[in-house]
């Protein structure tokens, strides 16, 4: 239930982008454009091959050049390990101490260098690694290096995201690194009025952030173009072919210069995403930081509970009085339908708790509001389809509840995501009924993987899935808190 993805694709038979041709691009007449910005320190020059290993060893990371088409006789540039390992420009530094960042993130490290050196990458993280900064500090290095739009120009840096909520996140890192070097960003997406947006785009915004069909809308329409752009971004890209956007974004990108820069990320690696890339990507580096299998990030405490299905709201009540003791920490609770969404929050508001909802049904000024409130602190309890699970960026969620579990695993993992971000620890708690027996294999595997105590009803729950299922549904009655070796109690305070 939810979607929310800024514009599905069309159901009316028209293939989308079907008026856009396809340009004729001649690279002897296209002017040329610089994109090679990297300068590294002497202290990164100087580090020896043994160093660079142990950081990218310490660091989870790993490189690859798996692009076989073309030779590439450059090498990898080294990581940085401070701001001060390469010219990074006072307009962005700038806001880097306002933010009070310490150091880069494991995925900036190695993500800038590979970036600002013009090279093509990969990257894939778990989400809450820093990636948005990860491409949006070289786009905007690599802006301040081209010349100034002209009036009719589209923009220079186009960024394409699954969702409109993801969409405005980026957009907020765009604007606070943009505004000392004077970059306007605007964000395009379905859902909303196009005036607006329109507006933006014709007064020329260097960087544009798009959901796929919104863009292809404005495309089509000759309301913008994309002959300036020189650096293309595809974020969540596993999640953009999940909604069914490949037609959109294959269109979107033959309208691009072929010399251009282009980064791509995901937080997982299917055959579909790596024909996707290389396609579109030329000698390309894959950077991945964390396992190539998806995996939780370990900084989250997960507690699995097995119950009836109405046991839940009971459990839930239970469950936020537990967590509640020392004051209301921001809690996402996962609902799979729309309706239940509804219900649930209504049933928390009516028994004393500050709870609010979004959905795909919610409008965007009502989504918007939900957000800010939850964001403040102002709302704790933030109720949500996955159309929440996906990108959604508040730093400081301490409890994420499974009310229901999701279809898979990967939505599990995503879910859970929400907290535990920016080397903060969280917990995670999840119900677990009958009906969800198929999925238990796989849970067990993502709780070892992440060094998890498993709760030994999970393993039962698993054995009867194999035999048959459902047959002794009564025994997993009243599952209580079955499992919460090392969560203790609340679990609420781990890492407090």
């Amino acid at each position: 239930g939810g979607g929310g993805g800024g514009g599905r694709p069309s159901l009316k038979g028209r293939q989308p982008g079907e008026s856009l041709r396809k340009p004729k691009w001649d690279l002897s007449r296209l002017v040329p454009f610089e994109k090679n910005f990297y300068r590294p320190s002497p202290a990164v020059l100087n580090r020896s091959p043994y160093e660079i290993e142990q950081f990218r060893s310490a660091s989870e990371m790993t490189l690859a050049t798996p692009c076989r088409k073309v030779n590439s006789a450059t090498p990898v540039p080294n990581p940085i390990q401070y701001f001060t390992d390469c010219e990074i420009p006072n307009y962005v530094m700038d806001e880097i101490y306002r933010q009070k960042y310490e150091r880069p993130t494991a995925i900036q490290s190695q993500g800038w260098p590979i970036a600002m050196s013009g090279r093509d990458m990969v990257g894939i993280a778990k989400t809450g690694s820093g990636k948005t900064l990860g491409y949006l500090m070289p786009a905007i290095v690599h802006i301040n290096h081209q010349p100034y739009l002209e009036r009719g120009d589209g923009p220079i840096v186009l960024v394409l995201a699954p969702t409109r909520e993801l969409a405005q996140q980026i957009l907020c890192v765009a604007q606070d690194f943009g505004r000392a070097s004077k970059i306007k960003s605007t964000c395009v997406f379905g859902g909303a009025p196009k005036g607006p947006q329109l507006r933006d785009l014709e007064r020329g915004a260097e960087i544009c952030i798009a959901t796929p069909g919104r863009l292809i809308d404005f495309l089509e329409a000759g309301k913008t173009n994309l002959r300036r752009c020189t650096y293309l971004v595809l974020d969540e890209a596993d999640r953009m072919l999940d909604m069914g956007f490949e037609p959109q974004i294959r269109k979107i990108v033959e309208q691009v210069r072929p010399d251009r820069q282009t980064l791509m990320w995901s937080a997982t690696w299917p055959k579909e995403v790596r024909n996707l890339a290389e396609d579109f990507l030329r000698d390309f580096v894959q950077l991945n930081v964390g396992s190539l299998n998806l995996s939780a990030n370990h900084n989250i405490l997960q507690i699995v509970d097995i119950m009836q299905d109405r046991e839940k709201d009971d459990k839930l009540i239970q469950l936020l009085t537990e967590m509640a003791q020392e004051q209301i920490q921001k809690t996402m609770i996962f609902i799979e339908t729309k309706r239940k969404v509804d219900d649930v929050t209504q049933y928390l508001r009516r028994t004393g708790w500050p709870a609010k909802c979004i959905h795909g049904d919610k409008s965007q000024q009502e989504r918007d509001w939900v957000l800010s409130e939850f964001r403040s602190g102002r709302t704790p309890i933030l109720v949500a389809t996955d159309v929440a699970a996906r990108g959604l960026d508040v730093d400081d969620v301490k409890f994420v509840i499974n009310y229901d579990y999701p279809n898979c695993s990967e939505d599990y993992i995503h879910r859970i995501g929400r907290t535990g971000r920016a080397d903060h620890t969280g917990t995670a708690y999840t119900f677990f009924t009958m009906e969800n027996a198929k999925q238990a294999r796989d849970l067990i595997e993502v709780l070892k993987e992440a060094k998890q105590v498993v709760n030994p009803k999970l393993y039962d729950v698993m054995e009867n899935a194999r035999f048959g299922g459902g047959r002794n549904r009564n025994r997993w009655g009243g599952g209580g808190g079955g499992g919460r070796a090392g969560g203790g109690g609340g679990g609420g305070r781990a890492g407090g």
